[in-house]
């Protein structure tokens, strides 16, 4: 599989003639191996994986995503109610922290966790929900302006797939380096930033300001891509029998990319509408 989004790329993910395609399978190119271009690949079939485990279906990682994205939603609706004025700031930085940090440990872990991946949800939660507080009062459209966010967000997946599926776009080695070098350079950016922030400098780039509506609307559309490189990763997944283990890696990676593309189009909706 190979992998997506911002969270760089996946330890199990390989390119063609590297590696291997999930832990545990054979070397790509062998019998048995799984990778893009199906050389040996069976259908429905994980080499090497213990006789109990079957190979993961669509249903898993809609089932798995719905689980990951309920607790996004939960955390995100308890720290909007209950989070108080005075823990606002270091909660909503130490739920933006850790969810970087744990996403990064999820992004280069060969066996995917599952608790981790909620863990990481409940910390994305607690930052989503004070965020969009904080921008909902900013804008003084109250919770409008987020279901405004989410609605948009739903229809923007949906087309990316719709568009996906209908044009059977080819997510190929180079267009996936591409989206993945600049991800890594948005992310790159927006860390130094932050740090720089902390030290009292100000480039607009996380403001409400011209500067942050061109970064918001650079990060929706490499969240837009990143997309197509999740959809393309469950399907090589499905397609070439990974472990039934591997939805919650899918369902941790749409959770990332889905969340990215919901931030970024709160901020561009916030932007447009300006502060009260």
């Amino acid at each position: 599989m190979q992998s997506s989004n911002p969270v760089l790329n996946r330890s199990s993910a390989f390119a063609p003639g590297q590696g291997q395609a999930y832990p545990g399978a054979a070397p790509y190119g062998q019998p048995g191996a799984y990778g893009y271009g199906g050389a040996g690949m069976p259908p429905n079939q994980y080499q090497g994986a213990p006789a109990a485990s079957r190979p993961m279906t669509m249903d898993d990682v809609i089932v798995k995503t719905a689980m990951t994205l309920g607790v996004v939603t939960l955390f995100g609706a308890l720290a909007w109610w209950f989070v108080p004025a005075r823990l606002v700031t270091p909660l909503f930085l130490a739920g933006a922290l850790a969810a970087f940090a744990i996403a990064m440990v999820l992004s280069f872990s060969r066996k995917i966790n599952p608790a981790l991946v909620m863990v990481y949800a409940a910390a994305e939660g607690i930052f989503l929900g004070i965020g969009s507080k904080f921008i909902a009062a900013w804008t003084g459209a109250g919770t409008g302006i987020v279901v405004q966010a989410v609605l948009a967000t739903l229809v923007t997946t949906g087309l990316t797939l719709a568009t996906y599926k209908y044009f059977q776009i080819k997510v190929t080695p180079r267009f996936t380096k591409m989206v993945m070098l600049a991800t890594m350079g948005f992310a790159g950016v927006i860390v130094i930033n932050l740090i720089a922030s902390l030290f009292g400098f100000n480039s607009g780039i996380g403001g409400f300001g011209p500067m942050g509506l061109l970064f918001a609307a650079i990060g929706a559309g490499l969240a837009v891509f990143n997309l197509i490189l999740d959809f393309d990763m469950i399907e090589q997944g499905v397609r070439h029998g990974a472990p039934q283990s591997e939805a919650w890696r899918a369902a941790f990676g749409l959770t990332v990319t889905l969340v990215w593309l919901y931030w970024n189009i709160l901020r561009i909706l916030a932007i447009l509408r300006g502060g009260d």
